[in-house]
């Protein structure tokens, strides 16, 4: 009786093979999206080891960093040292060192004159961006309609005392506004559509905002791009930052007509309104906690001293008795307040 000959195996699995060769070449052929990261530092001898170790360490998947660059301004401490450190590890760092002090827009336009990539990141030397910063930023420019975008910035300095305490408010409402209209600072990306910025301007951030928005282009806020930042610790710090930051964005509007959404008292009211409303709720509803705690147990001490009952056959509480878990529930983080919820 003849035999059947056995198809061969590479008749039967070609198909599968050719179709798993396509993809894999289509994912070869989806380019990266590089980008030219700049620090700007002044004596950061404390934080730059940390900040380059974060950018180093950038979990990156449609993403590439092409260079860091670090242009350290009038820097009399140990700040230079650490960035050649680390430039004898990895290529991809650069330090340019200017003399004097000349502020930040100088450094920043040291940064643009030396970038190479058409997508740059900005952060401030004294910042620290978490691992999935980058990532976060710059693939919103997978979109040609954006020009812009900005992390959400997150104080590492404690609430207990009045000033941390200020600090975490004013970002959170800061966060709150930028959602609605962003407001970019501390760590930014934008596409390179201009040379330099006017030596005059102080607010940087504030001013690529303008020249984005002029050029057709969009400003988005990236929620899910922490940056940890050190807020100020003192009334002084506090009320000088924010002074300088004021008088800087209203020198923006008088000279080039640009506004930042911080401007918008209106809106803020209306945030802080909500806060203050939130504050007197939570107070309302520590009262009522109390009254229903001091209430029950008032009774738990009737029920064993007056009527010598102690619940061994429990009174049931019926409405205990059905636990949903919150599978649906979206933006849920166990492991931090400040971190976003990672997708599954």
């Amino acid at each position: 009786m003849a035999r059947r000959a056995p198809c061969a195996p590479s008749l039967i699995f070609l198909p599968l093979l050719q179709e798993t060769k396509n993809r894999f070449f289509v994912m070869e052929a989806i380019e990266k999206i590089k980008c030219s990261a700049g620090i700007t530092a002044h004596n950061e001898e404390a934080n730059m080891a940390q900040i380059l170790d974060a950018m180093l360490n950038q979990r990156l998947h449609q993403v590439e960093i092409a260079e860091i660059i670090v242009v350290a301004s009038g820097c009399t401490d140990r700040t230079e040292d650490i960035v050649r450190e680390y430039a004898q590890k990895d290529a991809r760092i650069q330090l340019f060192s200017q003399e004097r002090r000349e502020g930040k827009t100088s450094a920043i336009n040291v940064f643009l004159a030396q970038a190479k990539e058409k997508i740059c990141v900005l952060e401030s030397g004294d910042t620290v961006p978490h691992e999935d910063a980058v990532e976060n930023m710059v693939r919103m420019f997978a979109d040609p309609a954006v020009g812009m975008t900005g992390a959400h910035k997150v104080p590492v300095n404690t609430p207990e005392h009045v000033v941390g305490f200020l600090s975490h408010l004013r970002l959170k409402l800061e966060h709150q506004l930028c959602l609605e209209i962003p407001r970019l600072g501390e760590m930014i990306a934008f596409r390179k559509v201009f040379d330099a910025i006017p030596p005059d301007v102080a607010m940087d951030e504030a001013f690529v905002e303008a020249l984005v928005i002029r050029r057709g282009l969009q400003v988005r806020y990236a929620p899910d791009a922490v940056v940890f930042n050190m807020g100020p610790e003192t009334v002084g710090d506090f009320v000088k930052q924010r002074r300088r930051n004021h008088a800087g964005h209203l020198y923006l509007q008088d000279k080039y007509g640009y506004q930042v959404s911080s401007l918008n008292s209106g809106r803020v009211v209306e945030l802080a309104l909500a806060e203050i409303w939130g504050a007197l709720r939570l107070i309302w509803i520590l009262f009522a906690l109390g009254s229903l705690e001091a209430y029950a147990r008032l009774l738990g001490w009737w029920d064993y001293k007056v009527r010598k009952r102690t619940h061994v056959v429990w009174d049931i509480a019926w409405t205990t008795k059905e636990v949903k878990r919150p599978v649906e529930s979206k933006g849920i983080n166990i492991t931090s307040p400040h971190l976003p919820a990672k997708n599954e």
